[in-house]
């Protein structure tokens, strides 16, 4: 959508209130008002969709490795959706992030709370599957035809002992909910909810989930650190290089148009100039054409305010 040089201005600093029209928002920036859409375009290399294929026969974890910006957790949804199955399951790793927290949580509390109740309405007890919501891992793991794709986004973020916790479940494709496995015989099956937003619920024999084909699971890193051996023994690496010129038109044209490519040759060469290891990253390009395509007028205040470094201090 071209907008006219002025008008693209819609905060002026001029205090003066004014109701304004939104342009159309960078398609990597639209939502529909419910889940949002990643089947955005992927754009990679022949030696890296070949890893990709070779971790998915191997049935074993991808470890994507890259600057910020490198497409490392896109990666992952267009996966998903090259091969259909359906919305990623995403675990977002920071220091705090445990292992269990990805298999599942137990809310002790409102259970009590609830069946406290219902003993006092004179009611029947709760069922305790209301009160058990699998995590992302967990979800991924549950017994399926075709497996799900789990994205654990920035690994390296986590405490030095998580990737090690991962081993056991990785290899054994299986964990036990011990609140479940304590049950009598006759509570042995219980539904339990998963991740996720639609409310969906599996059932859990015994306490135990065991996947029966092993998910597709996408581990990404951003260098900050190394694992241990035994973990990366288990793995596929996959590092995404920065890309080349010639790469960095492709994705212009497969994200707005080729018709985006006119006129931007002084954007491209701005950022390849300023461009260091891990500086700049992909979209940031993109931000700066289609505000071009918009027909802003990048001065070189705007555009350094665009293209700004990734690292350090600012």
């Amino acid at each position: 959508m071209t907008v006219p040089s002025d008008d693209w201005r819609l905060f002026r600093g001029d205090r003066v209130a004014r109701q304004v029209e939104f342009p159309e928002a960078p398609p990597w920036r639209q939502f529909s008002g419910g889940a949002r859409p990643r089947h955005r375009p992927y754009l990679i290399g022949r030696a890296e969709a070949d890893l990709v294929s070779a971790a998915l026969l191997l049935r074993r974890p991808l470890l994507v490795t890259g600057h910020p910006g490198a497409g490392k957790s896109s990666l992952a949804h267009a996966i998903a959706h090259e091969l259909s199955l359906g919305p990623v399951l995403q675990w977002a790793v920071n220091s705090r992030s445990v292992l269990k927290d990805a298999l599942y949580g137990y809310d002790a509390i409102g259970r009590l709370r609830e069946t406290h109740l219902r003993k006092e309405r004179g009611d029947t007890e709760p069922d305790i599957g209301t009160f058990v919501r699998l995590g992302p891992l967990g979800t991924a793991l549950v017994a399926r035809d075709r497996p799900r794709v789990l994205l654990v986004d920035e690994l390296d973020k986590g405490d030095v002992d998580l990737p090690n916790d991962l081993l056991t479940v990785f290899e054994e494709g299986e964990f036990e909910i011990p609140e479940l496995s304590r049950l009598p015989e006759e509570q042995s099956e219980v539904s339990v909810l998963t991740h996720g937003t639609g409310g969906d619920r599996v059932a859990v024999v015994q306490g135990l989930v065991r996947c029966r084909e092993f998910p597709v699971v996408v581990i990404t890193s951003n260098g900050e650190r190394d694992f241990p051996p035994a973990f990366m023994r288990r793995c596929v690496r996959l590092d995404l290089p920065d890309p080349d010129e010639a790469r960095l038109r492709e994705i212009v044209a497969a994200h707005l148009g080729e018709e985006a490519l006119t006129g931007v040759e002084d954007l491209l060469h701005a950022f390849l100039n300023r461009r260091a290891p891990g500086e700049l990253a992909t979209d940031q390009l993109l931000n700066a054409v289609f505000l071009r395509k918009g027909g802003v007028d990048l001065d070189e205040g705007l555009l350094a305010g665009i293209l700004h470094r990734l690292g350090g201090t600012v």
